[in-house]
């Protein structure tokens, strides 16, 4: 019988495709440890966007969470998702921080590396495969899969024998957006096996359009011998086929596979509780997304962007921005969709949906990407797009993006030190993340002195609650009435506190920035006398009063007052929807007022930057 390898995904993948990965550390300890004991080939549990929401939204270390899981899992490896040189980022990094990164992960716990690039440029995976090898890691070599002109059989065994001759362990086909037919995997796997027949093949496939159980089974049948899956409780929308009954049909069909299924089940009983209790982000529609196959958009981007275009009162134009999706892409050079070219190419369709022009605005991500920066396009962006976004002047890159950056690390240590980096992990983290690291940094020193509760709250309001402020009401603006339901509240940060509320039925997670606050008690509240409340910041009016094209959080501001300025120069920069927005000035003039710091939330009808226009 041949044997079948199987990594359960459910604590990285699952949680991350289906309750936007909030999950905390303390609520899979307990269920790490039973998945120990199952049998698995390994467990995927760090990376992808773990790192990031660890440290954004959950006020964890993702070190800590890694060593938590480490200390857990006493007989399975544990394996990451890494995006090659982009590591868990959304960025090119240079050499010295991948190296850090891979070498600490691998202290810390990590045995299997699962390495990928976006534009399947192999340049951009070498140094973490080399890197990983040398310490003494697994590394799996990714296929990142998508459905283009380009995207051939031919194709990706031409990609898979570059990543051999880097010195990878097994092929590992990711189809993150569950686009792989039953027939195509079949295909794949046939001529992978045969151009490369001392590589086993990794099968790693999405449910998003219930294709993902049919594609494993043809690609076992094949030669496929290694495959991903999620406990029943985690599994199918947008995440993984349900583990159980994959090992079940597999032995039905005379293979091997060494899996504990009432172990696996016990896991999946357990977290149907946790699943209960993280309900505010379980909104997923219980149905299989058959579009996906039209648009490929992997799953949770299509939420970003009704919560972006519902921020712009441009929630009917949904369509609009998916079929914008298709067009992007296709003048971009066919990107595949994932972390990071899904989020540079989705975030462009946005926004040339929301300025009416295509290419009108541009972001910093979207131009890098055009420049070469990212890598390779899988075939070369259209000549007219081209120009448009970078005009006669702007260099192309032709050299490995990395060879382009210096040294990061130590350039950034004392930063990241007076920031309140701890460690060398401390240190990365702040590489990767630096506005984001340092909020952590700054919460974790005020929670060790018991000033902020030591973990984001997570109890709702209910009927025992002594609170009388409103927790339920009808608002209407500009003739329209909304139902707004109060559902919860978050931890709080510099930002304001975050609130989870229900829109006419919709669960929406919103950041409050209090101006004027009341006191609450048992007999009800009353406003305290005091000035009108005045807006943080005015609305812009002249030519000269600089404001953000999308709501999001400044991430620099690269002038200060008195400042002369050019037309086109960059004033700051906003990150949203995980890229950045270069804010450029629109007339040569004088920075007169400022009214933004480096991680403030800022809206487009406010004025960030006053310039005052030269005379002429």
């Amino acid at each position: 019988m041949k044997e079948i390898l199987v990594t359960d995904i459910s604590l990285r993948d699952g949680i991350q495709s289906l309750l936007a990965t909030r999950v905390r550390t303390e609520d899979m300890l307990d269920i790490i440890e039973v998945l120990d004991k199952c049998g698995f080939w390994s467990l995927e549990v760090w990376g992808g966007a773990t790192f990031d929401v660890c440290l954004r939204f959950l006020k964890e270390d993702p070190w800590e969470r890694l060593r938590k899981f480490k200390d857990t899992a006493k007989n399975t490896k544990l394996e990451m998702l890494l995006r090659g040189q982009n590591v868990v980022g959304y960025r090119h990094y240079a050499d010295d921080v991948v190296e850090e990164f891979v070498k600490r992960a691998y202290d810390n716990g990590i045995e299997v590396f699962r390495i990928f690039d976006a534009l399947n440029d192999t340049r951009n995976m070498r140094k973490s495969i080399e890197v990983a090898k040398k310490v003494g890691g697994i590394v799996k070599g990714v296929l990142s899969y998508a459905i283009s002109p380009v995207h051939t059989v031919e194709y990706y065994v031409k990609v898979a024998g570059e990543l051999v001759d880097m010195g990878i362990d097994i092929i590992s086909i990711k189809d993150q957006a569950g686009l792989l037919s039953p027939k195509v995997a079949y295909d794949l796997v046939s001529a992978l096996r045969n151009a490369y027949p001392d590589y086993p093949v990794h099968l790693h496939t999405q449910t998003t359009a219930d294709l993902a159980e049919m594609a494993q089974l043809k690609g076992i049948e094949a030669g496929a011998t290694m495959i991903d899956t999620a406990f029943y409780s985690l599994s199918c929308q947008t995440s993984h086929p349900p583990g159980e009954t994959m090992i079940y049909v597999l032995r039905e069909f005379g293979y091997e596979v060494n899996v504990d299924t009432s172990l696996y089940k016990k896991a999946g009983d357990m977290f149907k509780e946790v699943r209960q209790k993280y309900k505010r982000y379980d909104v997923l529609p219980p149905y299989p997304d058959v579009g996906v196959l039209l648009h490929q958009i992997p799953g949770g981007m299509i939420t970003n962007f009704i919560n972006q275009l519902r921020e712009q009162n441009l929630e009917d134009k949904l369509e609009q921005v998916l079929e914008e999706v298709a067009r992007v892409r296709e003048d971009l050079g066919y990107p595949p969709l994932v972390t990071p070219t899904s989020q540079i190419v989705g975030t462009q369709a946005f926004m040339n949906v929301l300025h009416g022009e295509r290419y009108k605005v541009v972001t910093k991500e979207t131009k890098d990407y055009v420049k070469g920066l990212y890598g390779k396009p899988p075939t070369p962006v259209k000549e007219e797009v081209l120009r448009k976004i970078l005009g006669e002047e702007e260099p192309i890159y032709e050299t490995r993006p990395a060879d382009l950056l210096e040294p990061e690390l130590e350039k950034i240590r004392d930063e990241a030190k007076e920031a309140g980096a701890r460690s060398e992990e401390d240190i990365l983290s702040y590489v990767l993340f630096p506005v984001v690291a340092k909020e952590f940094f700054e919460w974790r020193e005020k929670a060790e002195k018991g000033e902020v509760p030591p973990v984001p709250i997570e109890d709702t309001f209910s009927e025992t609650c002594p609170e009388k402020a409103p927790i339920e009401f009808n608002v209407t603006v500009h003739g329209e009435q909304y139902h707004v339901q109060i559902a919860g509240r978050g931890e709080e940060t510099a930002n304001g506190r975050t609130f989870f509320i229900r829109l006419d039925g919709r669960l929406e997670e919103v950041v409050l920035q209090p101006i004027r606050e009341i006191e609450v008690s048992e007999s009800g509240y009353e406003f305290s006398e005091g000035a009108p409340v005045m807006p943080k910041r005015p609305k812009p009016r002249d030519v000269g009063d600089i404001a953000s094209p999308i709501s999001g959080k400044v991430v620099n501001v690269n002038v200060s007052i008195g400042q002369e300025v050019k037309e086109g120069d960059v004033l700051l920069v906003v990150e949203a929807m995980k890229m950045e927005n270069e804010i450029h000035s629109p007339v040569d003039g004088v920075v007169e007022e400022i009214f933004v710091q480096v991680g403030e939330s800022v809206n487009p009808d406010e004025v960030l930057i006053r310039v005052k226009p030269k005379r002429k």
